[in-house]
């Protein structure tokens, strides 16, 4: 037997893309798509915002949650959290996972009850990343955390 390592093209690659998501149809008995993209806007400005996508089965990622220093410990990463739950229930997500860093949200996550299913910790640079989930059932049926009306709108 030889093999040979090489680099693919991006033909080549879609390709494999292509051969996964045939495997993974076998596997997976419903396609679910969506994302999920909000942000919170002042005096004309975005300072907050939020983007997740479904990934596969009934899971959506959120890839990126950013507030503005100044606009830090005031409830606006709370209530886009909050809309972006709704919304992925509204789709019928069943998880939502997400990944940060030790100097990023871990006690924010946390205080949301987003439950710890991963960690490690890298010596080299110093660092440590942490993975969660939460199941969308936990979630509960309140306007905690929402904005009120004056202050921002959602429509994602």
């Amino acid at each position: 037997m030889d093999y040979n390592i090489v680099y693919l093209n991006e033909s080549q690659m879609n390709e494999i893309e292509t051969q996964l998501d045939e495997f993974d149809q076998k596997h997976i008995p419903y396609k679910m798509e969506g994302n999920i993209s909000i942000g919170i806007e002042h005096n004309g400005q975005i300072i907050a915002g939020l983007n997740a996508c479904i990934t596969a089965f009934r899971i959506l990622y959120v890839s990126t949650v950013f507030v503005q220093e100044d606009f830090r410990r005031k409830g606006l990463g709370r209530a886009m959290m909050s809309a972006m739950e709704c919304e992925a229930e509204k789709m019928g997500v069943d998880i939502i996972r997400l990944d940060t860093f030790d100097y990023q949200g871990v006690n924010f996550y946390k205080s949301l009850d987003y439950k710890i299913v991963g960690h490690y910790t890298n010596k080299t640079d110093n660092f440590e990343e942490f993975f969660f989930i939460k199941y969308l059932p936990q979630i509960k049926k309140s306007s905690a955390g929402a904005l009120d009306s004056e202050n921002a709108s959602h429509s994602p």
